[in-house]
């Protein structure tokens, strides 16, 4: 399977997650984007392009830049989907509890419309995640999911879980397809999420997608993050520059074909340039 049968239309277009929440498929990384002033206008550059989704977590320590640039931007927030990850230090049952209220009061938000668990901590992740559920419940938040969680440890996880994580983040790329696993999220209802889909930056270097981008009159950023959303898979591609983050979004008047996704499914090596969530040293 290469292409998604969800329909991809423009900025604020959505993927439903299993519980119904809408959850925006283009959205904004703040990944290593420095809080303060430059995470502030990246937010807030983001949101006056039309972009209504922030990705953070606790560990980018961005978090309060993140939420003064959702307030500066005057925008409502049920307009906005805001996303945070429990860091692994965090995890466990009360401490997740506590991590999450910290990180909603640095996002000045009252609730968050999915949380995250970060990295699949051996031994914790179970408790993290009966913590979400309990947050779930309480109306904290709209939608829970997971990061960096292999088919392995969703198995695991749903042996003792009583909701089915709504999105799996992973690491996302043509070097790094990992179709079987966006198979099992697709069969279970897992809404499959992208991040690092540039491979930071290297697919700059890959003649065949500088050929790709020429044939459409794209870059090979604009090729690979349309890639993304016509497998079904939410983008978040990260930049704290005004002009790269309102051209990431110019994917919206054209669409590959099946030959060229197919081609691009074909380049998957298994490359990771992130951690592996198997041996990453938590």
């Amino acid at each position: 399977m290469t292409t998604a049968s969800k329909k991809i239309t423009d900025l604020r277009g959505t993927f439903e997650l299993h519980n119904g929440v809408a959850m925006p498929y283009f959205g904004l990384g703040v990944y290593l984007s420095e809080d303060g002033q430059e995470v502030i206008n990246a937010v807030r550059w983001a949101i006056e392009a039309g972009y209504r989704h922030i990705d953070t977590a606790a560990i980018y320590n961005n978090e309060k830049g993140v939420g003064e640039g959702i307030q500066q931007s005057g925008i409502n927030r049920e307009e906005l989907f805001v996303v945070s990850k429990v860091w692994n230090a965090d995890q466990g049952y009360e401490s997740t509890l506590k991590a999450f209220n910290e990180s909603l009061r640095r996002l000045q938000l009252d609730y968050l419309d999915l949380y995250l668990i970060h990295w699949p901590v051996e031994g914790k992740y179970k408790e993290t995640w009966r913590a979400l559920e309990h947050l779930y419940r309480e109306k904290k938040i709209r939608a829970i999911g997971v990061s960096n969680f292999l088919k392995h440890h969703l198995e695991d996880l749903q042996q003792s879980a009583v909701i089915v994580p709504m999105v799996n983040q992973m690491e996302f790329h043509p070097y790094l397809v990992q179709q079987d696993l966006i198979d099992y999220c697709n069969a279970h209802k897992i809404q499959y999420e992208a991040w690092s889909p540039m491979m930071q930056g290297k697919i700059f270097e890959l003649d065949s997608i500088k050929e790709m981008a020429k044939k459409y009159g794209k870059s090979p950023a604009h090729i690979v993050l349309r890639w993304d959303l016509q497998k079904g898979v939410v983008t978040i591609p990260k930049s704290v520059k005004k002009e790269r983050i309102v051209n990431n979004a110019d994917i919206f008047d054209f669409e590959l074909s099946k030959e060229d996704m197919a081609y691009l499914d074909r380049l998957e090596k298994g490359k990771r340039f992130g951690p592996d969530p198997d041996t990453f040293d938590f």
